[in-house]
């Protein structure tokens, strides 16, 4: 995700907001997908339950924003795979090398980035609503944090250098 626009106004906010609830769905759906057909169910059942989430909120924000003249913002701004517009992405590329590990540190990174978005629309405004609503959003993104926390110091990390192969090997042909 790009650095997206400081939040000035309470259509600015919502309109970060869902954008970053758009992405986050789609992303957390995508790499549950991914998951499953790499027969990682924990990590795919994490994201299948993020996904979940995710539409709630957006479905939840898209009822409060109704009736403001929202923002128009770049989609790409808060993409969790890429800076730049969409069509100069290649997902495939990024899914081939990807790992359970890699999907919960994309997601991780994301969910702090919009959460550290958030607490700056916090300390930066004084519109007591942008403030109240900025909270809120920080304090579910702090929750997603924490659960991606767990999952990622359960998963295995990947096989990187050849250190790590070095390491595999040693003990699988070590004596027990």
């Amino acid at each position: 995700m790009a650095s997206a626009t400081p939040i000035g106004n309470l259509a600015e906010c919502y309109a970060n907001a869902l954008a970053i609830e758009r992405e986050a769905a789609a992303r957390s759906e995508e790499f549950a997908e991914f998951l499953e057909d790499h027969h990682e169910q924990a990590a795919a059942g994490l994201f299948r339950r993020l996904a979940g989430y995710e539409r709630q909120h957006l479905e939840e924000l898209e009822r409060r924003a109704s009736g403001l003249p929202l923002p128009a913002l770049h989609g790409w701004e808060f993409s969790w795979l890429d800076n730049a517009p969409a069509e100069q992405v290649d997902h495939c590329f990024i899914f081939h090398l990807m790992t359970p590990h890699d999907a919960l540190k994309i997601a991780l990174g994301a969910e702090k980035r919009a959460q550290a978005l958030y607490e700056q629309a916090v300390s930066a405004s004084d519109d007591p609503e942008v403030k109240r609503l900025a909270r809120e959003l920080a304090g579910e993104e702090m929750e997603h944090i924490a659960w991606l926390e767990d999952a990622l110091r359960k998963a295995p990390r990947p096989l990187v250098s050849e250190a790590d192969f070095e390491r595999l090997f040693n003990a699988a042909s070590s004596p027990h």
